[in-house]
């Protein structure tokens, strides 16, 4: 395997980090990860181990306000930005993978971003996997998401612990500790941000039918964190005639991470195989 790490230039000329994993063969496919809110790229050691050596080339980036990249923490001017980044950097793993199938896959908030670029820009997209994603009530005090979107316009940057519960994102232990101990973790969020991330998840919902591509949802069960009744509304109402959800009963938010994340990770690389040659095997 080879770990690379560089940056790109967004598209209003922010100098984001990325890092990407390369199989020792030829890649079958490309996989882009969009992280979740508060975390960074360097989370995915369980997604990276699981599907490298079995081919897949992995990129991803930190988002802007975000692990190694710059910006006020948690904080975004606009969500278009997100949709933005994510379509610069897209482009320029295309252009650096030629003639592989691009699979799109987001986290948590990460999801949400993924959903909504997958709504407004499809083409070029082999398929999407969205795992907990943030698309209705989340695991943060309601007066601090309702203070966010009342000061929105006036002072966007305002910042406010957001009160996730890091206990809640797995239950082994060992991850919840280095979660805690993560330098690059925060849990600093903007009244901005607040107020866009619901905007986003009202406009995903509402178009959930227009989404066609291929498409993987993976969800804990036991999720404090984004609610799985939202998670199962949008896929329900997803106009993707090929669909999965993979709901897994006692999981905690961070299905990838948690007690057991082997079966899902096996599930995803199976789904991610079936789906090379751009159709589901028989």
């Amino acid at each position: 395997m080879q770990h690379t790490e560089g940056t790109f230039t967004a598209s209003d000329g922010a100098t984001l980090f990325t890092q990407s994993w390369q199989p020792d063969v030829e890649p079958l496919a490309t996989l882009v990860i969009v992280h979740g809110y508060g975390e960074h790229s360097g989370r995915y050691a369980n997604v990276v181990n699981r599907l490298v050596p079995e081919g897949f080339a992995l990129h991803s980036f930190d988002l802007r306000g975000h692990g190694r990249s710059p910006g006020q923490r948690g904080y975004i001017n606009s969500w278009a930005d997100y949709r933005d980044d994510v379509g610069v950097f897209l482009q320029l793993t295309a252009r650096n993978t030629p003639g592989l199938r691009l699979f799109l896959y987001g986290h948590s908030m990460g999801s949400l971003i993924v959903l909504d670029y997958a709504l407004h820009r499809p083409d070029g997209l082999a398929g999407v996997i969205a795992s907990a994603p943030s698309l209705g009530k989340l695991g943060i005090p309601a007066p601090l998401l309702a203070l966010s979107r009342a000061i929105s316009k006036v002072w966007p940057t305002f910042a406010m612990k957001s009160g996730l519960d890091a206990a809640q994102i797995s239950r082994d232990h060992a991850v919840v500790d280095a979660y805690r101990a993560d330098p690059l973790v925060h849990d600093t969020g903007s009244a901005r941000l607040g107020s866009e991330i619901g905007v986003a998840q009202d406009w995903a919902q509402a178009h959930a039918a227009d989404l066609h591509l291929p498409l993987l949802v993976i969800q804990g069960g036991a999720d404090a964190i984004t609610a799985p009744a939202d998670t199962q509304r949008f896929y329900q109402y997803a106009g993707s005639t090929d669909k999965c959800l993979l709901l897994f009963e006692d999981a905690y938010h961070e299905v990838h991470n948690d007690i057991g994340c082997e079966q899902a990770l096996q599930q995803m690389s199976a789904w991610l195989h079936a789906h090379l040659n751009g159709h589901v095997a028989a």
